[in-house]
C-alpha cells in the first residue's frame, strides 16, 4: 500500500472510531482534556493560547477555552486566511467574538485585522489531528492547514509549544509521516500527555 493511501486508510479509521463516542464519552473527555490541560505546567506561565472549536467527533475545548479564561489567559482560534488559502491565521476568541462559518462550515471568528495575533504571542497551540503516535506524529485531515501555517516555525525566537488533542482511541502504533509534517512537542488525551523532543 502507498503512503497516500496508507494515510488515507488511517484518516478514515480513526475518524470513524471518533464519530462513534457517544454524547456522554464526549462530554467526560472534554472534561478530563481540560483537567489535563490545567495540569501543565506550561499553563501557569501562558499569557495567550491558541485552541479549535470541535468538528467532525473531535475532543471539544469548550471546558479548557472557559479554564483558560478563568484564569486571565487570553485565548485565539485559528481562521482560514482570505488571500492564502492554504494558510490559517490566528485570531483573538472571547465570548463576545462575532462568529461566521467558513467553507467548510466549520464556525470561526469573523476577520478583523485589530483580532490578528502573531504565532509568537502564544505560548502553547492546541491542535487538532486524526492520528497520532507515541512519536508525537500528527495525522491531520489531510488540508495540510496547520503544517503550511507552522512551517517556518523553527525561525522564531519565540516559539510556542505544539500539542495536538485526541480521543485516546485515535492513537497509532506509528504513523507513516511525510517530510512537510510538523512534528508535535506532545499530544493530550483523556488519560495521558505524552511528551516528546521536537527538532528545531
Amino acid at each position: 500500500m502507498s503512503l497516500i493511501n496508507d494515510r488515507m486508510a488511517l484518516r478514515r479509521q480513526f475518524r470513524q472510531a471518533r464519530r462513534a463516542l457517544s454524547q456522554n464519552q464526549q462530554a467526560q473527555a472534554a472534561q478530563q482534556i481540560c483537567q489535563q490541560v490545567q495540569s501543565m505546567p506550561e499553563l501557569a506561565q501562558a499569557k495567550r493560547i491558541a485552541a479549535y472549536l470541535a468538528n467532525d467527533g473531535e475532543v471539544s475545548l469548550a471546558p479548557t477555552l472557559a479554564a483558560c479564561w478563568q484564569r486571565d489567559i487570553a485565548t485565539s482560534l485559528p481562521v482560514l486566511h482570505p488571500v492564502t488559502k492554504t494558510h490559517l491565521l490566528m485570531l483573538d476568541y472571547h465570548l463576545h467574538t462575532s462568529m461566521t462559518r467558513n467553507r467548510f462550515n466549520i464556525a470561526e471568528p469573523q476577520l478583523a485585522c485589530q483580532a490578528i495575533r502573531l504565532l509568537s504571542e502564544h505560548t502553547l497551540i492546541f491542535m487538532p489531528l486524526v492520528g497520532f503516535d507515541e512519536q508525537g506524529n500528527r495525522l491531520g485531515m489531510g488540508g495540510g492547514f496547520y503544517d503550511r501555517t507552522l512551517a517556518n516555525l523553527k525561525n522564531y525566537a519565540q516559539q510556542p509549544l505544539l500539542f495536538g488533542v485526541a480521543h485516546d482511541c485515535q492513537q497509532a502504533e506509528s504513523l507513516p509521516i511525510q517530510p512537510w509534517d510538523v512534528p508535535l512537542d506532545g499530544v493530550i488525551t483523556p488519560t495521558q500527555i505524552i511528551r516528546t523532543k521536537r527538532n528545531h
